[in-house]
Parts: C-alpha cells; structure tokens; sequence
C-alpha cells in the first residue's frame, strides 16, 4: 500500500518531483505546501490541493501523516525546511524514479530525489536533501553531501566529493577524484579539473573560480 506524502513546494520542481512518485508508486501525495505563493492555498496544483504552508505542519502531523519532501531547488532553502518537518515530527522521503539506476539504495539519505535517467554507480554515499537530476551521472566511490544539486545532464568521474549546499550545472562534467567545497557554484557546461575551494563561483572550460559567492 502506498503511503501518504506531503509534498512541500508548488513550483517547476515540485512538478518533475511529482512525476517521479507516480512513477515509483511507494508513495500516494495527499497535499502541498508553498509559502511563497500564499494567493495559492486552496486550489489545485498537479491534481492535489494546495493546503496552506508552515502553520499546517502540526495539524498535519496530528492528522498522521507522517512523510514530507521538500521539492524546491535551491539549496538552502530545502535544507532549512527539512530540519523544520524533522522538528515537527515528519520523515523525509527518499524517491527514486523507476528510470533512474541506483546500484545501492542503501547508500541514498532522507529527503533526496534521483530523477528519470539518472545513474549512480556502486560505492557512493548520497546525502540527505539532495537532488541528482534528470540524466546526470555519479561514477564509483563519489560522495555527495546533503543539500547538494546536481542538475541536468551533469556528470562526476570516480571518487569525485561534492560538499554540502553546492551545486553542479547543466552540463557540467567533473574528473576523477576532485574534491568540490561547501556552498560552490559550478557553472553549466564546467570542465572540472582541480579541486575547488568552498564558497565561489567557477566555470569555464577548464573551469576556473570567477569570484565569490
């Protein structure tokens, strides 16, 4: 039996999230919550209601529902909301599209989404809230840390370590064993060469730091 998922969010990613729990079928969503767009609460979005944003969480916990995600693409923004429904009682959901391969689930944290194409190979970690999105790739033995983005497209080489908050571009491709700070930016379509510091913006090709964040 599917189990019920409130999905915090009710944007551009909450919709491909959305997508990726029908495909998977481990979850039935009964609800969003945005706070961005307050004009919103009360109608639909993807065929469910919109049932107001943080000053539900509590009713929605006492009404049982027990599993949150986060969809909402920037960084920051979905850790800190993660700790707030983990603070309200809530679990957060892991959701694998049934089109991405993932060699060992066990490996995946609380609140991260592995979207259609996407491929992570034997001997990674993959932290909490984050997002390896549409068709990106993660070679052996790499370590994603929580609230990392990798977008669309992207792909990391072997042994390749990515620190919490920091985002890898469309496009972007990483070499082995590079190690990317907390917080970073990579640009699309970045070539990766050399470590990166946390805290800057760097792209290029070969990629370089441009300035910081």
């Amino acid at each position: 039996m599917a189990k019920d998922l409130i999905i915090w969010g009710a944007g551009g990613h909450a919709r491909v999230v959305t997508v990726a729990v029908y495909k998977e079928d481990v979850f039935w969503i009964c609800g969003y919550l945005d706070d961005v767009h307050p004009e919103m609460h009360g109608t639909d979005f993807m065929h469910h209601r919109i049932r107001g944003g943080k000053e539900k969480l509590d009713s929605l916990r006492r009404d049982d529902f027990r599993y949150m995600f986060i969809a909402i693409g920037d960084n920051e923004a979905r850790m800190r909301l993660a700790k707030t429904s983990r603070e309200h009682g809530f679990e957060l959901a892991i959701i694998v599209h049934p089109h991405a391969i993932a060699t060992e689930r066990r490996g995946i944290g609380g609140g991260t989404v592995i979207m259609a194409g996407a491929v992570i190979q034997p001997g990674c970690t993959i932290g909490e809230n984050v997002i390896i999105n549409t068709s990106a790739t993660v070679d052996h033995e790499c370590i994603i840390e929580d609230g990392v983005h990798i977008a669309p497209g992207a792909h990391l080489a072997g042994r390749v370590t990515v620190e919490c908050g920091t985002l890898i571009g469309i496009g972007a491709v990483v070499i082995t064993g590079v190690q990317i700070g907390t917080g970073s930016i990579i640009g699309a379509g970045a070539v990766v060469l050399r470590d990166v510091p946390s805290g800057v913006v760097c792209y290029g090709n070969p990629a370089r730091v441009v300035r910081d964040r």
